[in-house]
């Protein structure tokens, strides 16, 4: 073959086979894309690095598309006359730096030998786009099998579609995605992808495109820029799945919140100021959130807490776990029907801990609100969304003012109270309480019991009888209470 030119632009697609897709949990309803440096060309035969200190290089097998004639603004009907070859390619991927760069992957997929190409090329009017097949294979076991039947965005359609915002020149290459089998590859690995088109005549084949992985020695120097950082959603989406990464199994969708219809209308029913007293009865003093309010008046909150918290800002930290798709942005993604976001700010409301971007996600999550013992950025937008937001007040600054988003789904404290992931959370007029999941049913049932008690109290004063003996109720009132209330013996 004739070697692949440097590019002059790579542009990789994020998401467009079905199985990839499914596999992810998201079907996006367009294109979207990423540039690759021409730099991260490499070529079949090579080697590529993973670098000192991380874990989770990923290969992907794909199909390339190398442009020949010039292309701007052309329809889906003339679009594939400007494709001049069609080759295999891996988009390999580095997810401990695809945090902080989440959706550029800039440093994630930018490295030098990230995207080799080749061996062959196909001429691209010998073949029908709508029926091309790529295969992966690592140490000789077949990896990934899929063909362009299973794109959600046909190939000519994302060559009409770049081309509306931008020329392809001749050269540039276009990366089509990749189907599901994606996985880690470490060390020692083998890695060959095919491109071909088995019912074309002649059967034509870009041939095996062949990387070895290396061990890299030299370290990232963080006075310069943010580490790796794993946590367990990269592991998953690196290797596949929660079970080929070595992880628990868990639901890919997020589940209701554990609480009943039954149990959400007693507590919804239930005064926080009464359930705060049945949890004093049980010996829990501790279980207020202080000194927050909420931004809708007469709100009223009942949900199982969804925590995130925030350490103090410090530059380093903040460039390490602030940017691209933080813990903040991850547990809003996260957030499940019926949950309520609980975040630690440490009492600090001197910037926002939130805005109207993250409340439209959360609500849009089905999530019942959001607790906070920090700021509010966009507080007359948020409370516009109709998301019910228990805060501090309202501040303009953004996150990284006095706060790192540094973890979620761990215990935390929030207003001087101790909430764990799952612990029951009802927020009213009064403010908000904590209450221990297995207590919820008990605390609910009696809290009802003692605001019906002490509505016929309120009656028997507002008929002009004195509180002594009435609240609390001695014998004589107990007495007659029960008789009211059926309770009696």
């Amino acid at each position: 073959m004739t070697a692949i030119t440097r590019p002059g632009k790579i542009i990789a697609i994020h998401l467009n086979y079905v199985s990839r897709a499914d596999q992810r949990g998201r079907r996006p309803a367009a294109p979207s894309y990423f540039f690759k440096p021409a730099s991260s060309v490499g070529v079949s035969g090579g080697t590529v690095e993973r670098p000192a200190g991380t874990e989770l290089l990923a290969f992907e097998g794909e199909i390339a598309l190398v442009i020949g004639t010039p292309a701007r603004r052309v329809s889906i009907e003339d679009a594939w006359s400007h494709v001049a070859s069609v080759t295999a390619s891996n988009d390999l991927g580095l997810y401990d730096l695809r945090a902080n760069d989440k959706g550029s992957n800039v440093r994630s997929k930018g490295g030098d030998g990230y995207t080799p190409l080749g061996p062959e090329l196909i001429d691209a009017a010998s073949v029908d786009p709508g029926n091309l097949r790529v295969r992966a294979w690592v140490n000789g076991e077949l990896r990934q099998d899929d063909s362009t039947t299973g794109l959600l965005f046909p190939l000519p359609q994302l060559v009409a579609d770049l081309s509306q915002h931008f020329t392809l020149e001749p050269g540039d290459v276009i990366l089509a995605g990749t189907p599901a089998g994606s996985s880690v590859i470490v060390p020692g690995d083998v890695v060959e992808i095919e491109v071909d088109a088995p019912d074309a005549p002649g059967a034509p084949s870009s041939g095996r495109l062949v990387t070895t992985v290396t061990q890299g020695e030299v370290a990232f120097d963080p006075a310069l820029g943010s580490l790796p950082a794993v946590d367990d959603l990269q592991r998953t989406e690196a290797w596949g799945s929660r079970e080929a990464a070595g992880l628990p199994e868990t639901d890919s969708e997020p589940a209701p919140s554990g609480l009943t219809p039954e149990l959400r209308a007693k507590l919804a029913a239930a005064p926080t100021a009464g359930l705060s007293s049945q949890l004093r009865k049980r010996g829990l003093h501790s279980c207020f959130i202080d000194g927050v309010s909420a931004n809708i008046a007469g709100s009223k909150i009942v949900g199982t807490a969804k925590t995130l918290r925030f350490i103090p800002a410090r530059e380093d930290l903040f460039r390490s776990h602030g940017g691209g798709y933080n813990a903040q942005k991850r547990a809003f993604d996260a957030v499940g029907e019926g949950e309520i976001i609980v975040i630690e700010a440490r009492g600090d409301a001197g910037t926002g801990t939130l805005g109207d971007i993250l409340a439209l996600r959360a609500k849009t999550r089905g999530a019942a609100g959001v607790v906070t013992d920090g700021g509010v950025r966009d507080f007359d937008a948020v409370a516009e969304i109709g998301l019910p937001v228990f805060s501090k007040g309202a501040h303009p600054s953004v996150l990284g003012r006095r706060h790192v988003p540094w973890e979620f789904d761990v215990t935390i404290a929030c207003g001087g109270a101790a909430v764990q992931p799952g612990d029951v959370i009802v927020g009213d007029g009064d403010g908000v309480i904590v209450i221990p999941f297995e207590l919820a049913e008990e605390v609910a049932d009696e809290a009802l019991a003692q605001e019906d008690e002490d509505a016929w109290i309120a009656e028997q004063v507002a008929a002009g009888h004195p509180v002594d003996g009435l609240f609390p109720m001695n014998a004589e009132w107990r007495a007659r209470y029960d008789e009211r209330s059926g309770t009696g013996s």
